[in-house]
């Protein structure tokens, strides 16, 4: 009878160790609700909501390139040179332009090094910036809000009947 108990909790926490594992591994990369402080806070609701600023104004290359890039202080200072300039987070991008030190921003929507994105294509297919970053005019704190995960990738080129072969995002 013992012999039947012990083999039976070996088999439960064998059992518990891999589902575990696989849970694990399913979700390693898997960033969702990520959403990380910045040196300052920046409200997409603010400015892409309310004010209707369009992506493509602070993230100039991402229909040019292969990133969006983070806009480089001299864009927000086209606004705030006159906008909110008695706020201290202004104040704060104002002398980091003015001294020429960049605002040290955390990364939201990454990729492993091995996957090649390239938001030309995208942008130039009329793929929505929503389409993978969710709807940031309502975010006053940017979040990841898809995987980001080949599956999410692959789905989408399936039903939009764009190629799906190895090579189009591995290089």
């Amino acid at each position: 009878m013992k012999s039947k108990w012990l083999l039976g909790a070996v088999v439960v926490l064998v059992l518990a160790g891999a589902a575990f594992a696989l849970n694990f591994w399913w979700n390693l990369g898997n960033s969702v609700g990520y959403s990380p402080d910045q040196p300052i806070p920046f409200s997409h609701k603010l400015h892409a909501g309310d004010n209707q600023i369009p992506c493509l104004y602070c993230h100039v290359n991402a229909d040019k390139g292969r990133h969006a890039t983070v806009p480089s202080l001299n864009v927000c200072m086209n606004c705030h040179s006159v906008v909110k300039t008695d706020s201290p987070y202004i104040q704060q991008i104002k002398e980091h332009f003015e001294k020429g030190i960049p605002m040290e921003w955390t990364k939201v929507h990454d990729q492993p090094d091995f996957v090649f994105f390239n938001h030309r294509p995208h942008i130039a297919r009329g793929v929505a910036c929503e389409t993978c970053h969710g709807d940031v005019k309502t975010m006053e704190k940017i979040e990841q809000v898809e995987t980001l995960h080949m599956g999410f990738c692959i789905d989408c080129h399936r039903e939009n009947k764009a190629p799906t072969d190895c090579y189009t995002c591995h290089r």
